[in-house]
């Protein structure tokens, strides 16, 4: 291993050895101020604690290569592994090291994952000389996260006002309803979904698909596929018909498509439709009828008919359609620019790391 100026190596035991976490039973467990961190995070509070914070925990058993940073006292249960000793390192440092490390690849174990922590110990890393530049790369990467975390909660906060939002322009008769202002005085009216659009399925399969292909492959799965090909040009609403994603994956498109034999493609919307009005509505309620026609826990597929016999509740006026549709649109929109813009951040998180951790940038 080469040494990176004057960084040195070490054994990862002789920076922040790991030590396996306490036992602590449900039913002694004691509703207080102390967090308990558990193998994927902390999952609860507890009226006492183990270890004077602050701290970094690990996974042990089930969830394995999650990292913890904990600020103040807290209790390291017993499926996980936590920091017995920085041995003078910056703790907040030790936490970015241990998830440079990718604890994931230690696992082991065919049932329940394991991580020994043996293994994590005997890994030889460069570590800066001193706790100055520890520190300095522990802010910038504090910082990042800072930013990521604070999108995180705007993101949030937009989808709350966007599914408030939806909830009530689509009921406008709930008591929590709204109407937008000019369209007071149009009437709504109950219809199919068979009565306003053409109802049909693809047919292609997966191995269709094409990892650069020119256009969008539509799968039974909220990931968009590519291919070469497309059967399908213009407006359309598309679910899976079976699989995972029953009543849960939902597209909307306008334009060439291609789409898989076991998608349903809603399309051909009468004149008095707006399509992405219709999509909203069916994608809101579809989930729910499908549970109210089945005894069992999930749906295995979907039926023409299901879809074809579906009541919706739409307004009369296709401009109140358009202007509901433009409104949520426009929240979506938002928040899908958020999301572009957090994705950068954790790109650029991962970038900082790899320099920084690595002494190819040096901040001191």
């Amino acid at each position: 291993m080469e040494l990176k100026r004057n960084w040195v190596i070490k054994r990862m035991d002789d920076v922040a050895p790991l030590q396996r976490g306490f036992d602590l039973p449900n039913t002694q467990l004691v509703k207080g101020d102390y967090p308990v961190v558990y193998s994927n995070g902390i999952l609860n509070h507890h009226i006492s604690f183990k270890i004077q914070g602050p701290g970094v925990v690990t996974g042990r058993s089930g969830t394995i290569g999650k990292v913890t940073f904990v600020e103040n006292a807290f209790w390291p249960h017993n499926t996980s592994l936590w920091v017995k000793d920085f041995k003078n390192n910056d703790p907040r440092f030790v936490f970015y090291l241990y998830v440079f490390l990718s604890l994931e690849k230690f696992s082991t174990g065919s049932g329940v994952p394991t991580l020994n922590r043996n293994d994590v110990h005997d890994q030889l890393i460069k570590i800066p000389p001193t706790l100055a530049e520890q520190q300095a790369i522990a802010k910038v990467l504090s910082d990042t996260d800072e930013l990521i975390q604070a999108l995180e909660r705007k993101i949030e906060k937009k989808n709350l006002v966007l599914d408030g939002t939806t909830e009530a322009l689509l009921n406008p008769d709930k008591p929590n309803g709204i109407r937008l202002r000019g369209f007071e005085k149009f009437e709504w009216k109950k219809t199919t979904i068979g009565a306003v659009a053409e109802i049909t399925t693809g047919n292609k399969n997966t191995q269709d698909r094409v990892s650069d292909g020119k256009y969008p492959f539509y799968v039974r799965s909220q990931k968009v596929e590519r291919i070469n090909t497309y059967s399908f040009d213009g407006e359309g609403i598309l679910t899976a018909g079976d699989g995972v994603g029953t009543g849960k994956v939902f597209h909307y498109v306008n334009g060439k498509v291609d789409i898989h034999q076991r998608v349903y493609l809603i399309y051909d919307f009468k004149d008095d439709i707006d399509g992405y009005f219709l999509y909203l509505v069916f994608k809101r309620n579809f989930y729910n009828r499908m549970m109210m026609m089945t005894a069992k826990s999930s749906v295995d597929s979907v039926r023409r008919e299901m879809i074809a016999n579906m009541e919706v509740y739409v307004p009369n006026s296709i401009d109140e359609q358009k202007a509901i549709s433009s409104s949520i649109k426009d929240l979506s929109n938002e928040i899908e620019s958020l999301e572009k813009n957090l994705s950068k951040y954790k790109i650029l998180k991962q970038a900082l790391m790899q320099q920084l951790l690595t002494g190819k940038i040096r901040l001191v």
